[in-house]
């Protein structure tokens, strides 16, 4: 039977655990989350109907800030899977140096299958049931899988109802409505300088560089287009309906409109038509997975032919797989680096709120770069002083800011 998410991300911590020779009191402090939530929401649908969903919230640490992390909309949402994004935020955070914790969230539901009016109402009713939990000082959620600006209007908007005016308890909002600047590519930016300082640090460079996308989405496409702007040639790109694939490049930008246009980015013309089983087997030079968790394991880890790997999703890789690609010397770009682009201009629009003092983008595009280009320089130092994977020593500088936060705040 494979390893579930949460399992995944606690064997990569121990491996960390392992070089820093914690005490097993240490490692259980680390590994436990602070708290659980599950939450039954019940809804009045379209039809008249009753709709009964389930809703979770995992606040893993808080020694370095505020709880903060993504809240997600999507069938496959258990509590197992937002145990280990909880964690996964609280290394993230503490890895690009912003003054959060890590906490996750989640409903179990299929968005495409609920109206705009009921997805209104489900949010709604989960900030009814988790709003003394949650705040600008307490725990900040965010747009993850199939949540977006909308859901983040409806989710400020419910919270202020109880708490008065409250923009900084969610981030990710519309611009409109105190949202920030440069928040929407974010994560893809931060992608593609995560790359692009991998590149540079092994003599190579983003200009003609063969990228393959798995997973079209947010990510997906906004780190396509950025990465399509330095010079880099993407030659695939799939969601949830297949993929396609032209060995001279794609047009990202005109593939992101017919995605628009129709919901896929299948049938676009001037491509080839694959699966999403083949795009990872695709000769390239790096392969992005950029949708959902566990898509690359021991199975299909021996077929991949790319130099680099780049975490864009959250825990792609499981441990099994992230051995075998160890082995065969390919480079792995870990999700707690190589996505941190939303959570960082996350931090920066919070701080924007509660400044009230909005930024331009180019402040937040120089400041979230100024971040990606430390923490690389922070992973290298670790790699090179505890001879490991840039995964375990991402986990390990992490580790470490975390575990000194929990030490001076002191244990009551």
């Amino acid at each position: 039977m494979s390893e579930s998410p949460y399992e995944t991300t606690n064997k990569f911590l121990q491996d960390a655990f392992d070089e820093l020779g914690l005490k097993p009191e240490t490692e259980h402090l680390l590994k436990t989350p602070s708290r659980e939530v599950k939450v039954e929401l019940i809804i009045r649908m379209d039809d008249g109907s009753i709709g009964n969903f389930i809703g979770y919230r995992v606040q893993h640490d808080n020694a370095r800030g505020p709880f903060k992390g993504g809240l997600r909309y999507n069938t496959d949402v258990n509590l197992n899977e937002v145990q280990s994004l909880a964690s996964l935020m609280s290394w993230k955070t503490a890895l690009i140096d912003v003054p959060y914790g890590g906490a996750k969230g989640g409903i179990h539901c299929d968005p495409r299958e609920l109206s705009d009016a009921e997805m209104e109402r489900l949010t709604r009713q989960f900030v009814e049931r988790i709003h003394e939990l949650v705040g600008p000082t307490t725990d900040i959620p965010a747009p993850d899988m199939n949540t977006d600006g909308q859901v983040m209007a409806w989710f400020f908007d419910a919270y202020s109802d109880v708490h008065g005016f409250t923009p900084a308890v969610v981030t990710g909002k519309p611009v409109d409505l105190h949202g920030s600047l440069g928040r929407e590519a974010a994560t893809g930016r931060g992608c593609m300088y995560a790359l692009r300082e991998v590149l540079e640090y092994d003599g190579r460079g983003l200009e003609d560089t063969e990228v393959v996308i798995q997973g079209f989405g947010n990510v997906g496409s906004w780190a396509g287009r950025l990465l399509h702007d330095e010079g880099a040639t993407i030659t695939a790109v799939s969601d949830i309906e297949g993929g396609i694939y032209n060995e001279n490049g794609l047009d990202t930008y005109a593939v992101q409109k017919h995605v628009e246009e129709t919901g896929s980015v299948v049938g676009y013309e001037n491509a080839e038509s694959l699966t999403n089983e083949e795009i990872f087997e695709l000769d390239c030079d790096v392969l992005m997975p950029a949708a959902i968790g566990h898509v690359i394991t021991e199975d299909n880890a021996d077929d991949i032919e790319a130099d680099y790997i780049l975490e864009g999703a959250n825990g792609p890789t499981s441990y099994q797989a992230d051995k075998i690609l160890d082995d065969r010397g390919i480079v792995q770009i870990p999700d707690i680096y190589a996505n941190d682009g939303g959570v960082t201009v996350s931090y920066f629009e919070w701080t924007q709120n509660i400044q009230h003092f909005s930024w331009d983008e180019d402040k937040i595009n120089s400041e979230l770069e100024t971040h990606m280009v430390d923490a690389h320089r922070t992973m290298r130092k670790l790699m090179d002083q505890y001879d490991v994977s840039m995964r375990t020593a991402a986990f390990i500088g992490a580790i470490e800011r975390v575990r000194e936060s929990t030490a001076m705040r002191g244990i009551q």
